[in-house]
């Protein structure tokens, strides 16, 4: 048995009461957080030289602004706890060179705090959550059950650019380990204008491309908005308009890739797919869009989890792996070949679309990795 975590993600429907108290913690977390980077931000400059001193420095504690700041004690202590928690993690990522130095939130950022299961103070009962703080439990909309046997570890409050708000509780569950015998094994090669072609008989995932059916609109709606007046009632509205028309794309998305997923994951055993550069993919040659569109990276995400929640495996080969340019057929390697050659031609006959060939090859890789071939 091994423990496994599982998020689930409701809407919330609080009341104006409680909405002034989650817009009070989400301000009160902005400013804690700012006030300990900009202490760690001065101590790094003054023992930035001095490693060894700059480590034996102590974090500040949100405890340490309560006295000054005494309306810091109307909120979840818990929640604040968490924003020091947040803050650590980014000066570790820093230093251990996965991220850039730590920068301060603004109210543009996006607004969430998280608070954590103590001694019963997170209850789901009718319809409702009771979180710390709150004299009444918020009302939800639970359009799934929390089995019984899973256990709240923490939740995150968040609200969207719309004023949505929404309640991540992440949960902890024990899992028999189980793998699968492997026998269905798919390959799947990226494709900018369907997202992806499988391995089995070419066919694509034809995906919709929701951003690029939204530009008209979204175009129309930026430009209306870039004539108001920044601040005035009718520029608030227009805001909301544009806002809304970009949480649909991403809504849209999602759900597309989380169907897309899921029938992956339950029709094949194991899925082999190339671990790619999206970042830099996207800013070469002018595919910004299309990439960030497709949205590869939360693709796999998705896949990976839910094939690991079944005992199977998502296999991600070498980047550098000539898939386009090798024959599926006899394994000759092309010298060269340009992005507008569109079918595959080898000198042993052999002719194909050039992904779906890509993707056969990225399936043969896989069954070496795992031993199979």
């Amino acid at each position: 048995m091994t423990k496994q975590n599982k998020a689930f993600k409701f809407r919330l429907y609080p009341n104006k009461e409680q909405e002034k108290l989650l817009s009070k913690t989400f301000g009160c977390v902005r400013f804690v957080y700012n006030k300990m980077l900009a202490e760690r931000k001065e101590t790094y400059e003054k023992f930035k030289d001095d490693k060894e001193t700059l480590k034996k420095q102590k974090f500040p504690t949100p405890a340490k602004y309560k006295d000054e700041f005494p309306f810091l004690k109307e909120v979840d202590s818990l929640a604040l706890a968490n924003a020091q928690i947040h803050l650590q993690n980014a000066y570790k990522n820093f230093f251990e060179g996965r991220a850039e130095f730590p920068k301060f939130k603004s109210k543009k950022h996006k607004q969430s705090y998280t608070t954590n299961m103590v001694n019963g103070n997170i209850k789901i009962e009718d319809g409702h959550i009771k979180l710390p703080k709150f004299k009444k439990p918020l009302k939800m909309k639970q359009h799934r059950e929390i089995p019984a046997e899973y256990k709240i570890k923490s939740c995150t409050i968040s609200k969207t650019k719309t004023g949505k708000y929404y309640i991540s509780i992440l949960t902890e569950y024990e899992k028999e380990t189980t793998t699968v015998n492997i026998q269905h094994v798919v390959g799947l090669d990226f494709a900018m204008d369907g997202l992806y072609v499988d391995s089995e008989k070419g066919k694509r995932a034809n995906y919709p491309r929701f951003y690029r059916q939204a530009l008209k609109k979204l175009a129309k709606e930026q430009r209306i908005l870039s004539c108001r007046k920044k601040g005035s009632n009718r520029w608030h509205k227009q805001r909301l308009k544009v806002a809304n028309l970009h949480e649909k794309v991403v809504n849209q998305r999602r759900d597309f890739l989380h169907k897309l997923s899921h029938h992956l994951a339950s029709k094949y055993d194991c899925v082999v797919v190339e671990d790619l550069n999206m970042k830099g993919m996207s800013q070469a040659l002018h595919f910004g869009k299309s990439v960030t569109d497709n949205a590869w990276g939360m693709f796999t995400t998705f896949l990976q989890y839910k094939l690991e929640e079944q005992g199977k495996k998502l296999i991600k080969i070498d980047k550098w792996f000539p898939s386009s340019k090798t024959c599926s057929c006899c394994g000759r390697v092309k010298e060269s070949l340009s992005l507008s050659e569109r079918t595959f031609r080898c000198d042993c006959g052999f002719v194909a679309d050039r992904d779906w060939n890509a993707s056969i090859n990225i399936k043969h890789e896989g069954l070496r990795l795992l031993g199979l071939v």
